[in-house]
C-alpha cells in the first residue's frame, strides 16, 4: 500500500482526471463504430446477432457512465484538496466522503491504473478499518452512493430495452426495422381499424336511408295535404253558394248620431257602470 504523501496525491488525483477523460473519448468512438456494425447486422436481416451486440453496447453505455461519475467525483477532491490534506481521522469530512468512498470502491472496476494508485493513497490516509468497510459485500457498504452502485451492478438488458436500442440505431442509419411488439400490435390493430370503418359505413347507409324514407314520407305527406286542402277549398265554396243570397238588398244607412249634452253623455257613463256590477 503507496503511503499518503500530499504533493503525490495532487499529482495523480491530476492524473486520473486526465485518464478518465481519454477513456471515456475512447469508449465513446467504439460505441459509435459499434452501432454502426449493429446497424449492418439489421440491414441483413441478423436480428439475433444484432441484439447480443447491443447488450454489449448497453454495458458499455453504462461503464461511460460510471466513468463521468468517477470524473466528477475526482474533480471534487481536487478542489477541495486542501481540506482533503488536511484532514484527519479514519473518516473523511462529510463534503468529500462520497468522492472518497466511490474511489476506493469502484477503481478496481475500472482499467484506469492512475485510479488504483489515488484509490491506494486513500485507504491508507484513512487506515485499515476503513479500507475494510469499502470491501466489495452482499448487500454492498452504505458509505458508496447509490449512483455507483446502479453503474456497477451487473444484469442482463431486458427485451423492451435492447429493441429500444435497435429501433434508434435503425432508424439513426436509415435501416427499415420495427421491433416485434410493435408489428404484433399494429397486426392487432389493422383489423379493429377495419371493424370500425365497416361500422361507420354501415352507420352511413342505414343514415341515408333512413333520410330517403323520411323524403318520401315528407312527399306523400305534404301531397296528401295539398288534396285535403283542395277538398277543403270545394266544400267551403258549395257552402258560400248555398248561403249566399241571389240578390243582396243594400242595407239602410244609420240615421245620424245626435249630439248629447253634457248631461246626457253622464246619465250614460252611469248606466254603462251600473251594467258592470
Amino acid at each position: 500500500m503507496v503511503p499518503w504523501n500530499g504533493p503525490r496525491a495532487k499529482v495523480q488525483i491530476k492524473l486520473s482526471i486526465q485518464r478518465l477523460r481519454t477513456l471515456q473519448e475512447k469508449k465513446l468512438a467504439l460505441a459509435k463504430l459499434s452501432r454502426r456494425e449493429i446497424a449492418d447486422l439489421v440491414g441483413k436481416g441478423r436480428i439475433e446477432t444484432a441484439r447480443l451486440r447491443v447488450e454489449g453496447l448497453v454495458q458499455d453505455d453504462i461503464y461511460v457512465e460510471l466513468l463521468e461519475v468517477l470524473e466528477l467525483y475526482v474533480e471534487t477532491l481536487q478542489a477541495r484538496f486542501n481540506l482533503l490534506d488536511s484532514s484527519t481521522g479514519e473518516t473523511p469530512e462529510p463534503s468529500i466522503s462520497d468522492a472518497v468512498c466511490s474511489i476506493v470502491y469502484a477503481a478496481p472496476r475500472t482499467e484506469l491504473k492512475e485510479l488504483q494508485v489515488l484509490r491506494e493513497l486513500l485507504m491508507h490516509k484513512y487506515g485499515r478499518n476503513f479500507s475494510i468497510s469499502l470491501l466489495p459485500s452482499t448487500p454492498p457498504p452504505t458509505l458508496v452512493p447509490p449512483r455507483v452502485l446502479s453503474k456497477l451492478s451487473v444484469f442482463v438488458p431486458s427485451k423492451e430495452l435492447v429493441d429500444a436500442y435497435l429501433s434508434e440505431i435503425a432508424k439513426g442509419y436509415g435501416v427499415s426495422w420495427v421491433p416485434e411488439t410493435v408489428a404484433e400490435d399494429q397486426d392487432d390493430v389493422e383489423p379493429l381499424q377495419r371493424d370500425r370503418r365497416d361500422d361507420d359505413e354501415n352507420s352511413n347507409n342505414g343514415h341515408d336511408g333512413d333520410e330517403g324514407d323520411n323524403e318520401n314520407g315528407q312527399e306523400a305527406g305534404k301531397g296528401s295535404k295539398d288534396g285535403n286542402e283542395e277538398e277543403q277549398k270545394d266544400i267551403t265554396k258549395k257552402k258560400e253558394k248555398d248561403t249566399s243570397p241571389e240578390k243582396k238588398v243594400p242595407s239602410p244607412k244609420p240615421p245620424p248620431a245626435k249630439k248629447l249634452s253634457e248631461e246626457e253623455e253622464l246619465a250614460q257613463r252611469f248606466e254603462r257602470l251600473k251594467n258592470l256590477r
